[in-house]
């Protein structure tokens, strides 16, 4: 497939390779490849930082190891139940068994089976929630910004016409849904406001001031970001005339900001509100007693 993007003229196949299985082979994409790379990439960085987040990596990659596949199952539902064009006449396709593979998955969708995933076997591993939650926080955008490139390679997730003559891109499926013109690649917005994201969080978390505070400032980003991206997409998934993940991000995003706000609130109040006490109160209250101690020595020596 030929592409142009900022002026550069490429020549992408969504296939990487075929492996020598089957009749006619098994066609690695590089889709999975980028997820893949993206999966590994947050899982690195839950290995070197889980430490910092009062966390054992150990029951971390036990809950990784659950909450993975229902990440996967989450984000193929997500599609299916707002896809307007979604067929599913079998739980084989449902899964992409006898095809090409699983066609259709959805962040959003992926992020809620992993949160639910995650949640029940945090509570089995004994492993504290808001701190997992604030590790995968980070972990999540630094596999979406490096995820985001498989919709590159399968020239998706587009916005519509930009109406420039150089900034965005083309190619025959965004002719065939747009039309003539450069679009939005809007995969790459994502993509680079999910590694500055990423970058953003990593320092905040060093100055973490509560459990699930990383969590929630990933809530007001994320949600943020895609809220403006969500508006140059052409292919969202709806409901009625409502675009799913934009209203989805809206309501997180105002969620994170309440959350913050409120938790904010009172960690401040239970900082004024707690009584000053001076570090040399023990002294002075020796002294105080030393001195009616003398008092009632010298009133009973002049008796």
């Amino acid at each position: 497939m030929r592409v142009t993007i900022f002026g550069i003229d490429l020549i992408l196949d969504p296939v990487a390779f075929t492996l020598p299985i089957g009749k006619n082979g098994m066609p690695i994409y590089w889709y999975g490849i980028l997820i893949a790379l993206g999966f590994i990439g947050a899982l690195v960085y839950a290995y070197i930082r889980a430490k910092r987040f009062n966390l054992d990596i150990d029951r971390v990659i036990d809950v990784v190891l659950v909450a993975t596949p229902l990440a996967v199952l989450g984000a193929r539902t997500y599609y299916v139940l707002f896809d307007p064009n979604g067929k599913i006449s079998s739980i084989g396709e449902f899964f992409g068994l006898g095809g090409s593979g699983i066609a259709g998955l959805a962040i959003y969708g992926g992020i809620i089976g992993a949160v639910v995933g995650g949640f029940i076997m945090a509570k089995i591993r004994k492993v504290k929630i808001l701190d997992l939650l604030d590790l995968a926080a980070i972990g999540f955008l630094i596999g979406q910004g490096i995820g985001r490139w498989g919709n590159f390679f399968n020239q998706e997730a587009f916005g519509s016409l930009t109406g420039s003559d150089w900034w965005g891109m083309t190619s025959e499926n965004t002719v065939n849904v747009v039309g003539r013109g450069l679009v939005h690649p809007c995969f790459l917005y994502e993509s680079i406001w999910c590694i500055a994201g990423a970058v953003l969080l990593h320092f905040l978390s060093n100055k973490r001031k509560f459990s699930g505070q990383i969590a929630l400032s990933y809530c007001v980003w994320y949600g943020f970001g895609r809220t403006i991206i969500e508006s140059f997409r052409t292919d969202s998934l709806m409901f009625f005339d409502f675009k799913v993940s934009q209203v989805l991000s809206v309501l997180i995003c105002v969620a994170g900001i309440v959350g913050l706000a409120v938790i904010g609130r009172k960690k401040k109040t239970a900082v004024t509100d707690t009584a000053y006490v001076s570090m040399f109160a023990d002294e002075l209250s020796a002294e105080i007693d030393e001195e009616e101690n003398e008092t009632e020595e010298t009133t009973e020596t002049e008796e």
